[in-house]
């Protein structure tokens, strides 16, 4: 079979993963959200993200446990297909294009807003247009390239940071006790707004979870992609305190973003470096989601190959490795294609897209730890067997579970809909549930895991 024949090439280390993982969760995405978060949290953002770091931490840890006993490309859809069986896998999976395919459109989107508001005159589906194929080309030519072009974007925006964090410290500040622990003291009245906001910023950690999906380009991928989730997760954490902690500092009334939010992180950067370093940070946002566009599309085109592979979506476009670039092209292509979508969809939609189907991959991960190494164990259970495979994804299912009531109603509906096609589309596959899905063997998955 074509995807017996030809395989992706093994490239990627353990510092590779961290930069892809980065370069997914764009370091200078903290101020996405900074305004709306700083608001609700009446200026505790640095406790929110301590909150989301606390929480996101057990869903990284479960992930961790997969990947070490089934590091396949599909992660989630992977992990619950042989744990769970075919057809709650499907769904899973199917979810989970939720999240990803739509990951890259909201990147492309954020692209063409801030280009077209620095250049007016060049039209905003030009530009979107642009850099879909400019991506897309990239992935095709191999993820050894988008690799390198990860590292270099990644190191220019801590080159930004490092100097945000320098003038942070050349501004005027009264360095007293009361003035350093504002930003960290909580009094009576501000813990739902400030769980309210860890909520929101859960979504700042997306990207940890799809170092999962460079599996099977990975060199010791069972050693590898653990080490790899982790380092991004405490390196993403620790960065996203650091710097909302010195904003604050620099700017402690965040009621002056009230009530337009979205021009806080400019005021912030006026009030730090004026209006080059403001001018300065745009450019290098601008990088840093052109580079979450290339990682965000590599993701999802692998988690299409292995449902293509599976046999659950056509193998002939999806399982496709081209015999010389080592790429899954077809599949690469279809998901530049469909990333045109950015050109009609709106903003909120993008998002509530990407809630819903993070939350499902995410609680699903943490249940596949619990069955995979409790209930289908053949072992004898001992204390701390017990504690790292069900105590801990257990928690990660509950905070999971919090996360689901950040979610609005709009979200829910349009998942809904969206889960609604797909357990139709595994009808049809099925012949009305009549038989199982199809999926490769065991031992296919022995011979790819190695």
């Amino acid at each position: 079979m074509q995807h017996n024949a030809v395989r992706m090439t093994r490239v990627l280390t353990t510092p590779a993963l961290v930069f892809f993982g980065l370069a997914y969760m764009v370091p200078l995405g903290i101020f996405t959200t900074y305004g709306q978060v700083t608001v609700l949290s009446e200026g505790h953002l640095p406790v929110a993200y301590v909150i989301t770091l606390a929480a996101v931490l057990f869903t990284a840890l479960s992930y961790c446990r997969m990947t070490s006993a089934l590091p396949l490309s599909g992660s989630a859809y992977s992990y619950v297909q042989k744990t769970f069986g075919g057809n709650l896998g499907f769904l899973v999976g199917w979810t989970q294009l939720l999240d990803y395919l739509f990951l890259p459109i909201i990147n492309y989107m954020a692209i063409g807003i801030y280009l077209h508001a620095e250049f007016p005159a060049i039209p905003m589906w030009a530009i979107i247009c642009t850099t879909i194929f400019i991506v897309t080309s990239l992935n095709i030519l191999g993820i050894k390239l988008v690799s390198s072009m990860n590292m270099l974007i990644i190191v220019m925006q801590l080159l930004f940071i490092a100097l945000f964090l320098y003038l942070c410290f050349q501004t005027p500040i009264d360095f007293d006790i009361e003035t350093l622990m504002a930003p960290i003291t909580i009094v009576q009245g501000q813990t739902s707004g400030l769980f309210a906001g860890a909520a929101i910023l859960c979504l700042a950690f997306l990207g940890f979870d799809a170092i999962s999906t460079m599996a099977e380009e990975t060199k010791d991928a069972k050693r590898a992609l653990p080490r790899a989730i982790m380092y991004t997760v405490f390196i993403a954490g620790v960065m996203f305190i650091i710097i909302s902690y010195c904003s604050h500092l620099v700017y402690p009334a965040w009621q002056d973003f009230l009530p337009d939010t979205d021009t806080a992180t400019l005021a912030v950067m006026r009030k730090v470096g004026g209006a080059l370093l403001a001018s300065a940070f745009t450019f290098a946002y601008v990088i840093g989601v052109f580079a979450s566009a290339m990682t965000s599309q590599a993701s999802i085109v692998r988690i299409f190959y292995a449902m293509g592979r599976e046999g659950v979506v056509p193998k002939s476009v999806f399982a496709y490795i081209h015999p010389r670039l080592k790429t899954p092209v077809l599949s690469i292509i279809f998901v530049g294609v469909t990333s045109l979508f950015a050109l009609v969809l709106s903003l909120n939609m993008v998002v509530s897209m990407i809630s819903f189907g993070a939350l499902i991959a995410f609680t699903f991960v943490n249940l596949t730890v619990i069955k995979h190494f409790v209930i289908d164990s053949k072992t004898p259970h001992s204390a701390m067997k017990l504690f790292t495979y069900l105590i801990l994804p257990s928690i990660g299912v509950l905070l999971t579970l919090w996360l689901w009531t950040s979610l609005d109603g709009y979200a829910l509906t349009v998942g809904l809909v969206w889960l609604s096609i797909g357990a139709l589309y595994l009808a049809f596959i099925t012949r009305g549930f009549s038989k199982t899905p199809p999926a490769i063997s065991a031992e296919e998955v022995d011979l790819i895991i190695g």
